[in-house]
């Protein structure tokens, strides 16, 4: 028993050894996931009391489900609550099926020089600033701006239209905006998944005669299917979290109706006023309605797909 005990060890040292990198890059991990995840946790029940800060919070007074409810009682709360569920909607649907169809356009480019500009074109502004993309967003749409100049040398208009000022232009320019930013990079995982599959397959429907758009639909589009459902079903539990630097920098306030999501909502009020129970507990409202969406988008694509992610 000894000895196979010694033998176990020894195995397992040797794999350590040659697995050191891995495991070291692994514990970074778990350290950072503990410190930034596990411990802010405790924060949460925040949320349930009327918290002063810079004192302790046996001193504060319990609440319970007071910062919950108060948010539904504000004036604007289903007004803002639409504007949340049309824009994340927008991005669940046109946002996250326009790095399908580029991943699918790229990989049907035969140019490899071109492919790769393409590529790295793609992929620049997500790593752009929303600030300085909110300039160049401004520059361009203003009254005075390029585009407006543009249609009305065109004759297609005869006074500039007021993109950034008008509310019912605010969906359309901050759904382009978003795409356009995170579009280049989204589609890595899908390039990804394409240039895994097995070109035999491709070469058997080169023989049966198969076209181009037949191989993209029977052949690259059921084989990354697994992967357009699992980064669906993620996507879905980020559906509330729409972030709040864009809509601040590109919002107007005559299109404050249009762009107050709960994101903006938080920060402004929760944040900027002191109210950090508030902010807390909408927080918490949120990861608690994206765990359900993940929950029940899982069981949905696992009962009539295939594939889920458990």
């Amino acid at each position: 028993m000894q000895r196979e005990k010694s033998q176990k060890f020894a195995l397992w040292r040797r794999q350590l050894g040659r697995e050191k990198e891995l495991w070291f890059w692994t514990l970074l991990f778990l350290v950072w996931w503990v410190f930034f995840f596990l411990i802010p946790l405790y924060g949460i029940v925040y949320a349930f009391f009327d918290y002063t800060p810079g004192r302790a919070l046996t001193l504060d007074r319990f609440v319970g489900f007071k910062n919950f409810i108060s948010f539904f009682q504000t004036r604007d709360a289903w007004m803002i609550i639409r504007n949340t569920l049309v824009i994340s909607t927008l991005n669940m649907t046109v946002g996250f099926i326009a790095p399908i169809i580029l991943a699918l356009q790229l990989d049907e480019l035969r140019q490899g020089l071109f492919k790769r500009a393409t590529q790295t074109i793609s992929y620049l502004p997500y790593f752009v600033s929303w600030v300085v993309v909110a300039s160049i967003v401004t520059t361009l749409l203003n009254s005075d701006g390029v585009v407006n100049e543009v249609l009305m040398n065109l004759g297609l208009i005869n006074k500039p239209i007021a993109f950034l000022t008008t509310g019912k232009y605010f969906y359309a320019l901050i759904t382009c905006v978003t795409i356009w930013k995170s579009l280049g990079w989204s589609t890595i995982l899908y390039m990804s998944a394409i240039a895994g599959i097995d070109q035999s397959l491709y070469e058997a429907g080169a023989v049966d005669g198969i076209s181009r758009w037949g191989m993209v639909r029977y052949i690259t589009i059921p084989c990354i299917m697994p992967t357009i459902v699992l980064l669906f079903i993620l996507n879905i539990g980020n559906f509330l979290n729409l972030g709040y630097e864009q809509n601040l920098l590109l919002g107007q306030s005559t299109t404050q109706e249009y762009w107050e999501i709960i994101d903006t909502y938080v920060y402004r009020y929760g944040i900027q006023m002191g109210r950090y129970s508030f902010s807390i507990a909408i927080g918490l409202m949120k990861s608690v309605i994206g765990l359900i969406l993940v929950f029940v988008s899982n069981a949905i694509a696992k009962k009539y797909t295939e594939y889920s992610i458990m």
